[in-house]
């Protein structure tokens, strides 16, 4: 594949994401507190999870190990920032998250399962065959680091906030409380905000038109989430904290 072709093929996956974005503002994902058996067959949360996310962990692994340059300073650390948060989100994830006796749409863990094939063959493939030699000047030292405090300081948020839902879950049988704590405190979803900021690292620290991709697909999905669960907290709880914004402290 020439580099041109493999540049076009990116840009209409991110023209996807940008068309997808106002249909994703107006129609609710069914999963999750959002569930809908209208959606057809379903799956056990957990294994559906597991199965959706797996080509990200087990492909990007295939890629780099039999193309990758490791002593490539940006191959070497954009492949740890992907294995570790992949590795959570695959195997860790599922097991800790308490959701017995709960579903998901098939069609859901397929859609899934279809963008991060996308997602993980144009991340890979670039990172294992494409990246250049990385570059130890200023501005190059400047975007490795900046990118990895960036990644760093999202996924502790992610991670944070996830455990405190998770030990909410847990707390209440199964159900739904108003989280509170952290970043909590500004937002509903401050685990989203999270990811955003550790995507927007990676895509630093890359600075690849492959990761810039993922960037605008974790917003494009993850914004009109977190919108849709600001509102369910609304609607459901008469308490909620009017000044909390929806992803981003004091604006959304």
């Amino acid at each position: 594949m020439t580099d041109i072709l493999f540049s076009n093929l990116v840009w209409i996956w991110i023209a996807i994401a940008l068309i997808l974005f106002p249909v994703l503002l107006k129609v609710t994902a069914p999963y999750g507190r959002h569930t809908k058996k209208n959606w057809g067959p379903m799956i056990d949360n957990r294994l559906g999870w597991f199965i959706m996310e797996s080509p990200s962990l087990f492909l990007f692994l295939y890629f780099i190990f039999r193309w990758g340059d490791f002593k490539n300073l940006t191959v070497l650390i954009a492949s740890i920032i992907w294995v570790t948060h992949y590795f959570h989100r695959t195997i860790l994830f599922p097991l800790r998250i308490k959701t017995e006796g709960k579903k998901m749409p098939i069609v859901i863990m397929l859609f899934a399962v279809f963008f991060n094939l996308i997602n993980v063959t144009v991340n890979g493939y670039w990172l294992s065959r494409l990246a250049p030699e990385f570059s130890s000047d200023y501005l190059g030292i400047i975007k490795l680091v900046l990118g990895i405090v960036l990644f760093i300081s999202g996924f502790i948020i992610n991670k944070y906030h996830d455990r405190i839902l998770i030990l909410l879950r847990r707390s209440s049988n199964n159900g739904y409380k108003i989280p509170y704590g952290g970043l909590f405190r500004y937002v509903s979803c401050p685990n989203f905000l999270g990811e955003i900021i550790a995507w927007s690292g990676f895509a630093l620290l890359v600075w690849s038109l492959p990761a810039l991709s993922f960037l605008i697909w974790t917003i494009v999905n993850l914004l009109p989430r977190a919108l849709d669960h600001h509102k369910w907290y609304r609607q459901n709880f008469s308490d909620y904290p009017p000044k909390r914004k929806a992803i981003f402290p004091f604006i959304l």
